[in-house]
């Protein structure tokens, strides 16, 4: 048999592949690379990882890649073997990447060359064997007579998100839900096979992994792969044309925002130009600023598309390809997916213009929480799963209010949206960016606290605006009076030089709260 014939198993995703195998798939570093390549890389692969085994049989595989070829084909060869994916981030410290490595129970590592050196001493005390890249990929590989058939049902993925308490939980996608995902997409976005993404996302979070790559590789587009972002290289491949989707988190419009401002006139013009040719631009993974919405549709003509997502659904809701996006919402519902808000007893919300909790439901939700019975038990109600987000129905387009554990802040009776009271205060001349989070207090139940980066220290200072000034909080309850209830007003201030961040580039909102408790 060829490596084509091996394409032929119960893996829609890889199947598609050879409907396109001489087109171009992946642009990285050292080249172009056909559809037709990656399948025969990824074949060696899943032959190398069996060994003389017929099936790994949903044996977690941890795959540690710097984004490229490289990368798919050890995706892809992990789940032509039968195996469980488990991306470990490539700049994580070693702590981090044991504590997945345990809680995964990943046998086998496969590897970038680059971080042998990071991941050796924890392999050998896990006693996890490495393979690299090196030999895998581009090698010949073992040879066996075929690969087995997997089915959609199986797992494929198994994806570390954080929770308000303990370790991160590791969040299971079989093969049947990541193609729902995908194909809740591509219809969703317009993807085809003229399409061209530039990806520069991290690749161990779902944006990276289904909403950029897989939907690229499942429409027979191309996906060219940068080593990560970088603000500067994105604007030169947009000048350099050929592009005609990006997608991002809001922290890196931002940048992208400042480096076309530090940009003379004439290199302006043709940034926003070139920007411009694209036919979609994306926004995920954290609230995107409604300053960053108007100001990048001002620099690009683009009114960025916000959808709304997580780890363990996919992509839920989205603003329409066509149609109206509005700042601050996230759209409806995608097709085949049924979403609802429901009230502290669990009772469903009918009216529109009431908070309420999300709860989704459909064919891209998660199967579980690996080796968490319990915890999978309790994010489940009725078969709907409870994403801890709040969010309010206005005209029809959802708008998230904040994770209820955090982002709903509870004072003097009152119920607070954080998302909502950052917004008006990065309206401030002197607020550059800020995070909200409610700290206990034992007369008001929670105060409303505020870290604050200034405008002026490397984010969203406006050209023509009012000089920065050291803020204060009396300064800054003054100026609010006149835009927020008295009750959302923050009652304590701290200045930072960063707020902290994740890998996505959402603000981690405990370490914020730390600052004040």
């Amino acid at each position: 048999m060829t490596d084509r014939a091996y394409a032929h198993s119960g893996l829609p995703i890889v199947n598609r592949a050879a409907t396109f195998e001489g087109r171009t798939a992946i642009v990285d570093r050292r080249g172009l690379h056909p559809y037709g390549n990656l399948l025969g890389a990824s074949a060696r692969i899943a032959r190398s990882l069996l060994g003389e085994r017929s099936d790994l049989l949903e044996e977690p595989v941890a795959l540690m890649v710097s984004p490229g070829f490289d990368y798919v084909a050890a995706l892809w060869g992990i789940w032509r073997a039968g195996g469980i994916a488990v991306p470990l981030c490539i700049d994580h410290p070693a702590p981090e990447i044991d504590y997945v490595l345990a809680d995964s129970g990943a046998g086998t590592v496969v590897y970038d060359p680059l971080f042998e050196g990071r991941l050796s001493p924890l392999a050998d005390a896990r006693g996890a064997t490495l393979r690299s890249t090196t030999s895998v990929v581009r090698g010949e590989g073992a040879t066996r007579e075929r690969l087995p058939d997997v089915q959609p049902f199986r797992r494929a993925l198994i994806l570390y998100t954080s929770g308000t308490t303990g370790g991160p939980k590791g969040a299971v996608t079989t093969h049947s839900n990541l193609t729902a995902q995908v194909t809740a997409l591509v219809e969703a976005w317009g993807w085809s096979r003229d399409d061209h993404i530039l990806h520069a996302l991290p690749l161990h979070h779902t944006h990276g992994i289904v909403n950029a790559l897989l939907c690229s590789l499942c429409s027979g587009a191309t996906c060219e792969m940068l080593p990560r972002f970088d603000a500067d290289a994105v604007w030169e491949r947009f000048v350099a044309g050929g592009v005609t989707l990006f997608m991002a988190v809001p922290t890196a419009y931002v940048k992208l925002i400042a480096a076309w401002e530090n940009a003379s006139a004439s290199e302006r013009a043709a940034m926003s130009e070139a920007a411009g040719r694209l036919r979609l631009m994306v926004s995920g993974s954290a609230a995107l600023p409604a300053a960053v919405f108007e100001r990048w549709r001002e620099i690009t003509g683009h009114a960025l598309l916000e959808r709304y997502g997580m780890t363990e659904i996919g992509m839920a809701l989205s603003n329409p390809l066509d149609g109206e996006r509005r700042p601050g919402t996230v759209g409806r519902p995608l097709q085949g997916i049924r979403v609802r808000l429901v009230d502290d007893d669990g009772d469903p919300i009918l009216e529109e213009g009431k908070p309420g909790r999300i709860q989704v439901r459909g064919p891209g939700v998660f199967l579980e929480y690996w080796k968490r019975h319990e915890a999978t038990r309790e994010a489940f109600r009725d078969a709907w799963f409870d994403t801890g987000d709040e969010a309010v129905v206005e005209d029809g387009y959802y708008r998230i209010l904040g994770r209820t554990s955090i982002d709903i802040i509870k004072t003097g009776g009152y119920k607070i949206s954080a998302l909502e009271v950052e917004e008006v205060l990065r309206t401030h001349p002197a607020i550059a960016d800020c995070a909200v989070v409610g700290v206990p207090d034992p007369e008001w139940g929670e105060r409303v606290c505020v870290a604050v980066l200034e405008a002026g220290d490397g984010e969203l200072a406006e050209e023509d605006g009012p000089a920065a000034e050291a803020l204060t909080v009396e300064a800054l309850r003054a100026w609010a009076k006149e835009r927020l209830a008295a009750y959302k007003i923050p009652r304590e201030l701290r200045l930072l030089d960063a707020l902290p961040r994740n890998a996505m580039g959402k603000v981690i909102k405990t370490e914020v709260r730390a600052l004040f408790e």
